[in-house]
């Protein structure tokens, strides 16, 4: 099996219909050995009812968990069901291209000592899906999409040089973004904290938030890359729960990521020029968070790690200015 494409699961049954139909739909295709590994999180919707549609046309294996797991277990869950070379999680709200697949199998073949592959990203409203017959088909896209990441060339890269907010702003936060080889993540998941994993307060520590991050960081820290440039996949918005965190996650969250990677040997150079850029939004996220209180990730702050080391970088003064100037531009 060259790849597994891993769904951590909630809900959303009419999105997980959509995903998997695009992944038919790109397996007409191409020739690649793929499987696809659902892990449900006890959905309240009748996930199970979707899958059996497409057994009969893909390789899929699916697993209902007791409970909700919460996101971050859930992601761990969805890629220890894989048996892939490779492992791609995508979430049940993404699409994949049509031809996606077979770039792929091409890009395996000929890149056989990358161990991390950079898959740029096309965003898209979820409303400019389901005004379609669903299950949506991905000969329907828009013609013009925005990008998720501004590179613009395909590269041999160190996985390191993928830390850079020109290439992806929240630093691989993403789980569409990134396909990595099975056996290395395996060699380092178990080093991510089983209590703060399986904490259930949504979004409440790091690892249950983004367990991939300090895989990734100890995992590839030191393997070589590829940018694949052209986008292979179609990431939704409009359909995140989770939106009254957005500013928790923006804040807080994306400059933690930066710590995982310089733990794990990230430059300092490259993780001073990140950290910085990671706050251009500090202080207005921070007072939206302080505004709504806990909904919003108040009770999951630390004054020292979170506010007091980040004194340091001028973008945590600059973010203000810069939330002003923004607002006056968009006004006008």
């Amino acid at each position: 099996m060259l790849l597994s494409i891993c769904i951590p699961n909630y809900n959303r049954k009419k999105h997980l219909n959509n995903c998997l139909n695009s992944i038919l739909i790109s397996q007409k295709k191409s020739r690649i050995k793929f499987e696809v590994c659902i892990s449900d999180n006890c959905s309240e919707d009748n996930i199970e009812e979707i899958v059996s549609n497409y057994k009969k046309f893909l390789d899929i294996k699916f697993k209902r968990n007791k409970k909700n797991f919460g996101l971050g277990r859930n992601i761990v869950e969805s890629v220890s069901m894989a048996s892939g070379e490779y492992v791609w999680i995508l979430g049940n709200d993404d699409l994949v291209l049509p031809k996606t697949l077979e770039k792929l199998d091409k890009l395996f073949h000929k890149f056989n000592d990358v161990d991390f592959f950079f898959i740029n990203s096309f965003n898209l409203k979820s409303s400019e899906i389901l005004k379609f017959p669903q299950p949506f088909d991905t000969k329907n896209l828009p013609n013009i999409m925005k990008k998720f990441s501004s590179v613009k060339s395909d590269k041999s890269v160190s996985f390191q040089e993928l830390i850079d907010p020109n290439i992806s702003f929240d630093y691989l936060l993403g789980i569409f973004l990134s396909i990595f080889k099975r056996k290395m993540w395996n060699e380092s998941v178990q080093s991510i904290n089983k209590t703060n994993l399986n904490n259930d307060k949504v979004f409440s520590t790091f690892e249950n938030t983004c367990p991939h991050i300090i895989i990734f960081g100890k995992s590839f820290m030191k393997s070589k890359a590829f940018i694949q440039s052209e986008p292979l996949s179609v990431n939704l918005s409009g359909e995140r729960e989770w939106s009254n965190l957005y500013s928790f996650i923006e804040a807080i969250r994306i400059p933690e990521i930066l710590e995982i990677y310089s733990k794990f040997g990230l430059s300092k150079k490259r993780y001073f020029y990140c950290k910085n850029h990671s706050l251009k939004n500090f202080l207005p996220s921070l007072t939206k968070i302080i505004f709504n209180g806990k909904k919003s990730g108040l009770n999951y702050i630390k004054l020292i790690p979170h506010i007091f080391k980040n004194m340091i970088y001028p973008n945590f003064y600059l973010s203000p200015l810069r939330y002003i100037i923004k607002k006056i531009f968009l006004n006008n």
